[in-house]
């Protein structure tokens, strides 16, 4: 209890002293009139004075004992009001040592619990920082490594074309010192086509990747025509279309053309353009309707001549090679040309398995993702738990506050008690003893 309490004792018993003295007075008032009245009755008019000098005497007698057992009343209640501000100031006292020994405990355990779930967390988003910056210098390394690889691949091998460009340039005059010996050897024809069929090997084994051909391949089962070439093209599919690649070698065409330039024979060399012309319109065509077999194939096909002399001159005739291209979906291509187109073709494989490389990747940044939401899930769940600690927290706070409450009234009844048997209690006379 407070202040309150204590003022609220004291005017108590000012109160209860109070009600015993005017009952003491009323009860002697009382006693007064009825003689009084007892006087008048008997009509003795000496005898009222020596009653009435009696009850003055008597009423004093009274009134002063009266008085004085009003001051013995008022200083045993003054006694029991001294003992009861004692037991109420201990018991607050120790209420206040519990409720703080209590509030230590509960204190020191939250510090507790905060420090480990401080550390947990630490740990958490130390764990989680590490795993990421492992998977980032991972995926850095790997992109790093597949690019510088393929970039070296690729120079190198333009420098290698280059160079040997080059020194066939340089050799051009040592060619042209053997062409009598080229001819000898062109004058048959299974020698040349050979001859031209394996130039157009060697420039598809120096440029495409390994497997990305096929030689003498049979594009239907129904068709018996067989292509030289036939080059897988870089696309995404599980039977990817070919592309078919037919070398040419119209030499006799050529040779008078040649031959007319040399005679400087205007007439002679009109012929020979016109019969050169008409050849490969004719293989043209050929190779349209035996190769171009959609969607085995693509929606081209390939001439390949075997010299730059051969294609320079098919060059020169206007429109015609653009012409083939358009009706017979045919390109005409030469050595100079062949690696420019094929290199093209490998680019396309290299795009083919950087986008592989690439899907890896994603599928790896996926999964990065994925355990991150697993994360944000457990530590959303971690928060979850942390909140739920400080409502039982609360919980525990109000029930404290509720075991407070029921201890301070088992208090007052444990007083009340303790007022019954207190030796002190047993020795003061009742409250209420003047009205007796």
């Amino acid at each position: 209890m407070g202040i309150n309490g204590f003022g609220g004792i004291s005017t108590l018993f000012d109160t209860l002293s109070t009600i015993a003295i005017w009952a003491s007075a009323l009860g002697a008032g009382l006693a007064c009139l009825l003689l009084l009245v007892l006087l008048r009755q008997r009509g003795d008019g000496r005898g009222e004075e020596d009653l009435l000098a009696r009850l003055y005497v008597m009423m004093e007698r009274e009134g002063t004992a009266r008085m004085a057992d009003a001051q013995n009343q008022r200083g045993h209640l003054a006694e029991v009001e001294r003992v009861l501000t004692s037991r109420i100031e201990q018991r607050h006292q120790d209420t206040s040592q519990g409720l703080g020994r209590i509030a230590s405990i509960v204190s020191r355990e939250m510090g507790e619990m905060r420090l480990s779930q401080s550390e947990a967390l630490r740990m958490m988003a130390a764990e989680s920082a590490s795993q990421l910056e492992a998977i980032r210098s991972a995926v850095n390394e790997r992109l790093h490594e597949a690019v510088e690889r393929q970039m070296q691949t690729s120079f190198q091998r333009v420098l290698e074309q280059l160079a040997a460009m080059q020194k066939a340039m340089g050799e051009v005059s040592a060619m042209t010192a053997q062409v009598g010996d080229l001819k000898r050897l062109f004058s048959n024809v299974k020698t040349r086509g050979g001859w031209g069929e394996a130039q157009l090997r060697a420039i598809l084994d120096d440029v495409l990747p390994e497997g990305a051909y096929e030689m003498n391949c049979r594009l239907s089962d129904k068709s018996r025509d067989v292509v030289e070439f036939a080059v897988r093209m870089p696309v995404r599919a599980s039977v990817p279309p070919l592309l078919a690649i037919d070398s040419k070698f119209p030499t006799e065409a050529y040779e008078r053309l040649l031959q007319a330039v040399e005679d400087v024979n205007p007439d002679a060399e009109r012929a020979a353009r016109r019969a050169l012309e008409t050849t490969l319109r004719i293989e043209a065509r050929k190779i349209a309707a035996k190769y171009i077999q959609p969607p085995v194939t693509v929606e081209f096909a390939v001439l390949y001549l075997p010299t730059d002399g051969l294609y320079a001159e098919v060059a020169r005739i206007p429109g015609l090679i653009d012409e083939i291209g358009r009706t017979s979906r045919v390109i005409i291509m030469g050595p100079g040309l062949m690696p420019a187109m094929l290199r093209t073709i490998h680019l396309g494989y290299v795009t083919l398995a950087l986008e592989k490389r690439t899907d890896d990747i994603a599928r790896l940044l996926g999964a990065t993702r994925q355990e991150m939401l697993r994360m944000d899930d457990v530590l959303e769940k971690l928060a979850r738990n942390a909140s739920a600690m400080t409502n039982s927290i609360d919980e525990a706070r109000r029930r404290t506050g509720i075991v407070t409450r029921q201890l301070r009234d088992l208090d007052t009844a444990s007083f009340v008690g303790d007022m019954t048997e207190d030796p002190l209690c047993e020795a003061t006379p009742p409250v209420a003893a003047p009205f007796e």
